[in-house]
C-alpha cells in the first residue's frame, strides 16, 4: 500500500520517532513524503522513500493529486495546531482530498497508531479492492 507521510516543522521529530517504533510495518508498503521530513525520516530508519517537493514548494500539491488519481491509500500528517505558519502545509487542503476519496488519515499519533496497526492486521485491504 501507498503510504504519505507530512509533518509541520514543530512535529517532525515525532514523525521521526513514530516511523522508527513502526519501522517492520512501514517496510513492507511504499512511502511518500514532503522532501524534509522524507529525508529527516530516511536519515534514522533506512526506509525507502519516495520524496516529493517541500510542502510549501508544491510537495502538498504532489501528494494531493496522488490522492485524487486514488493512488494513496493511507496518510499520516501529524500537524501543529497551535503555531501554524505560512510556509508550512495547509492541512485543510490534505483533509478536504482525503475525505472526498476516502484515505485514512491521523493527524496525531494516538490515530496514526490506530491506522498502523490497523494496516497491519489487513483492516486497510479494502483498498486494494477500491482501487
Amino acid at each position: 500500500m501507498n503510504i504519505g507521510l507530512v509533518a509541520h516543522d514543530a512535529k517532525k521529530k515525532l514523525m521521526q520517532n513514530f516511523c522508527i517504533a513502526y519501522r517492520g510495518i512501514l517496510s513492507k508498503h511504499h512511502l511518500f513524503a514532503t522532501e524534509t521530513t522524507g529525508v529527516l525520516v530516511e536519515s534514522v530508519t533506512n526506509l525507502n522513500i519516495h520524496k516529493y517537493l517541500a510542502g510549501h514548494l508544491g510537495g502538498n500539491q504532489q501528494i494531493g493529486s496522488q490522492i485524487e488519481h486514488n493512488d494513496m491509500d493511507l496518510l499520516i500528517f501529524f500537524r501543529d495546531p497551535l503555531t501554524p505558519r505560512s510556509h508550512e502545509p495547509n492541512v485543510n487542503d490534505i483533509v478536504k482530498l482525503c475525505d472526498i476519496y476516502n484515505i485514512p488519515m491521523a493527524t496525531n499519533i494516538a490515530t496514526a497508531e490506530a491506522l498502523i496497526l490497523a494496516l497491519d492486521r489487513g483492516d486497510l485491504d479494502w483498498r486494494e479492492m477500491y482501487k
